[in-house]
């Protein structure tokens, strides 16, 4: 077989430069540059740029993310009458397919100074129907139009919120779904930035779907695909256990059940041991909520362990993330616990005796940072505190939960070694992790090319252990490999 030399590239963790060998899917050979034998295949000169593991996300919802490419943007709004006059805008400049559903995204609404109202939407829109997703994904203001289109019954404010939300928000994407050519760019686009995989919890059938993407030529990544509690007996059926593959070119494999315990930190529904500021403590749910009781999320998890699929639960508000540890440890089963985003001091501790990770998104602190102070005032010290879970000895992987943050790897390991952005100063630098660490949570432990590897690789136009903080975001990606296959390469 054909093979690859990567020539004269320098690796992680510094030393001289070095000659890679891949054949087929695999590094064959690590050797001092210039010892080895004249290369038979490919020969590429890296000129000493850094090769390093590729990058994964451990956290998408990649149709979410690739339909948000094309959505008009809500991110930067500072009220309801900011979005408002964003809406306006958008509708003023047309272009809108007759009848289509015009879809906004980004906006936060968890520090505004005014309430939104169905009312107010009506009145700018008209009838033309319009659906504002929220970043955090965990609600959208819909006006009657919309509503009525996707067979929902919003209160007076115009928001669906949680369950009410998700159970409309397929409507909306099976109204205009992405096309092939889309999922492709998005697909590419990642792939430009070293990342070779990412762990897909769209709520959606992704064991389907993400077999015949790949046969279409969505081929630039490796997908661990999740599973939702109400598809979990079609995978127990196929005989599924987590880490199958589920096509041909073993690009896709069977990820892990996705439960959802709890709310978002915006939407005020993040489920916590002390109440929200603000809320009246005899509102109907003024810590939060629930959304899956520990007996029920037992059940699955109990159901999903015995025939070999693993648990992935998205617990936010400390609360959630007692009970979800809890209930894990009561099993003796390790898990992923998705966000891990206010935890109690004494349950940093916890997760490394459990075998439990913390799959975490640190972009979600700098735009959060502000939400947090106001609804977590006096408990921020534990919030999205990726230090004391390391210090802990708990496991780290990095995401990005696209769309909510940008699918760039890079973006999370900035925010996790600075806790800053946008030129504003450190919040609560003493969680701040080292680029060592960063960097593991985003290559899955490996930040170093070792003889036998699957060759899943990213080529660096710098080294990301030393570039100064302000080039970390944008750190340039010349060539990605994913199993000795080009999916990037800068010509």
């Amino acid at each position: 077989m054909t093979g690859l030399e990567l020539r004269n590239a320098r690796l992680l963790g510094g030393g001289e430069p070095v000659d890679v060998r891949i054949d087929g899917d695999r590094v064959t050979a690590v050797s001092p540059a210039g010892a080895g034998e004249a290369p038979a295949g490919e020969s590429v000169d890296l000129y000493g740029r850094v090769l390093a593991p590729g990058l994964w996300d451990a956290h998408v919802h990649f149709t979410q993310w690739t339909i948000q490419r094309s959505r008009f943007d809500l991110s930067g709004t500072a009220s309801a009458v900011d979005v408002l006059d964003r809406v306006r805008t958008e509708l003023g400049r047309g272009g809108h397919p007759p009848g289509a559903i015009v879809t906004g995204y980004g906006f936060r609404d968890g520090t505004w100074p005014d309430v939104p109202t169905l009312r107010a939407l009506d009145e700018v829109t008209g009838s033309a129907p319009v659906v504002l997703v929220a970043a955090d994904l965990h609600c959208a203001w819909l006006n009657s139009a919309a509503a009525t289109r996707l067979g929902a019954r919003p209160d007076d404010s115009g928001m669906l919120r949680e369950w009410d939300w998700f159970a409309v928000g397929p409507t909306l994407a099976a109204a205009s779904p992405p096309t092939v050519a889309a999922y492709r760019e998005a697909a590419e686009a990642a792939a430009r930035r070293g990342v070779v995989g990412i762990v897909e919890f769209e709520n959606t059938d992704n064991l389907a779907q993400w077999p015949e993407r790949v046969a279409a030529g969505v081929d630039s990544l490796r997908v661990e695909a999740s599973v939702w509690p109400h598809r979990l007996d079609d995978a127990i059926a196929r005989g599924l256990r987590t880490g199958d593959a589920v096509e041909p070119l073993g690009l896709v494999t069977m990820g892990r059940l996705k439960v959802v315990v709890d709310g978002s930190l915006n939407t005020r529904t993040a489920f916590c041991w002390d109440p929200y500021p603000g809320l009246d403590r005899h509102a109907a749910h003024p810590c939060g909520v629930a959304s899956v009781s520990p007996e029920r999320l037992r059940e699955l998890l109990v159901q999903a362990d015995a025939h070999g699929i693993g648990g992935a639960v998205h617990a936010i508000g400390d609360r959630a993330n007692t009970e979800v540890i809890d209930t894990f440890g009561e099993l003796g089963i390790p898990g992923v616990i998705e966000h891990a985003q206010l935890v109690r001091a004494d349950d940093f501790a916890r997760f490394a005796p459990l075998g439990l990770v913390a799959s975490v998104q640190p972009e979600h602190a700098m735009d959060d940072r502000d939400v947090a102070d106001r609804h977590w005032a006096g408990r921020t010290g534990r919030a999205f505190a990726y230090a004391s879970l390391h210090a802990a000895g708990a496991t780290l992987r990095f995401g990005s939960d696209a769309p909510v943050a940008v699918l760039d790897p890079w973006f999370a390991i900035a925010a996790a070694t600075t806790r800053s952005r946008d030129d504003r100063t450190a919040w609560h630098p003493e969680q701040r992790v080292s680029r060592d660490v960063a960097l593991a949570a985003s290559m899955r432990g490996r930040t170093r090319v070792e003889i036998g590897d699957v060759a899943d690789l990213a080529i660096l136009d710098a080294d990301p252990r030393t570039v100064p903080d302000d080039r970390l975001r944008g750190l340039p990606v010349s060539g990605t490999l994913v199993g000795g296959r080009w999916t990037w390469r800068e010509r």
